[in-house]
């Protein structure tokens, strides 16, 4: 296939760009400045709007994978405001290029989150369950209905909603790595909030597939199928690294930091399941946390 692909220098889009082109596909990569543009690239503006349609005629797949870091600062009502307009912007941009193309692409697949669920306790929770509250919600929600004028084209549209990835030279667990080698590591507020979790590799095969199967649209958790408590993560997490986890870490604390963000990043419980990964026969290669903990970190 010709694929065109954002966000391709990230944690998942860099690895995923080399499997793509491992497996033989050609790759388009969407830049945003023209330094960064080579043979290979298209260069584009979310911010302003800017995306010559005709420089993405011929592909026969979209994955758009950037949006600014919900982690990377305190949510201020600025930073809230840019997490909203770096997703919304970049897939409505794209989605109304393709929409004005003779020749579509055959398959739209888009980021999105497990976020989309909101704080749901022990609710297990697949593709079908209905939105939650809160702001990241909000933005899932969003985010995923600009993908809308690339389905009325005609495209098969997929929203992969990804839990936390794991992997041990980026995300959440490149964090962690730190105070728990030194004994520091510990449950966050009560610990039974669940976390769906998938590890990159299974991610990056995930999105292999649901390129390679037509049958497979609308969204899609992205995440393994035994989403565990936070409590039941620390544990197994000590025992991959030797370390004692007996440190917990109040809720106050927390929101003291990070204020909002402590709530629907750390707090909030996500049980969600891959039930379209499942039936369509996807195979996990790590199913369990301790799976995936002890090969990401041996």
């Amino acid at each position: 296939m010709r694929i065109l692909i954002s966000g391709s220098t990230g944690m998942l889009g860099s690895p995923l760009v080399q499997r793509l082109r491992a497996e033989g596909h050609t790759v388009t990569r969407l830049v945003r400045s023209p330094a960064q543009a080579s043979g290979d690239s298209v260069v584009w503006s979310p911010d302003e709007g800017d995306l010559d349609a005709v420089s993405i005629e011929g592909h026969d797949a979209v994955i758009h994978l950037a949006g600014a870091n919900i982690a990377g600062a305190r949510w201020t009502a600025a930073v809230k405001t840019c997490i909203l307009d770096s997703r919304i912007k970049g897939t409505g941009l794209l989605a109304r290029a393709m929409a004005e193309l003779t020749r579509p692409p055959n398959v739209f697949i888009c980021a999105s989150a497990t976020g989309f669920y909101g704080d749901r306790g022990d609710e297990v929770l697949t593709e079908d369950s209905p939105p939650g509250d809160g702001f990241l919600a909000e933005v899932c929600r969003a985010w995923e209905a600009e993908c809308q004028p690339a389905a009325a084209a005609g495209c098969r549209v997929v929203q992969t909603r990804t839990g936390v990835v794991l992997d041990r030279h980026g995300g959440a667990l490149a964090k962690l790595l730190l105070p728990f080698k030194l004994g520091l590591g510990g449950r966050l507020g009560t610990g039974r909030q669940y976390m769906s979790w998938i590890s990159l590799e299974d991610q990056i095969s995930a999105f292999v597939h649901v390129l390679t199967h037509e049958d497979i649209h609308g969204p899609v958790n992205f995440v393994a199928p035994t989403p565990v408590t936070n409590a039941e993560f620390t544990q197994v997490l000590g025992k991959v690294l030797s370390r004692p986890t007996i440190i917990p870490v109040p809720s106050f604390a927390l929101r003291l930091a990070a204020g909002e963000m402590a709530d629907a990043l750390l707090l909030a419980s996500t049980r969600a399941v891959p039930q379209q990964l499942m039936d369509s026969g996807f195979s996990f290669r790590h199913r369990t946390i301790g799976e995936a903990l002890a090969e990401i970190l041996s």
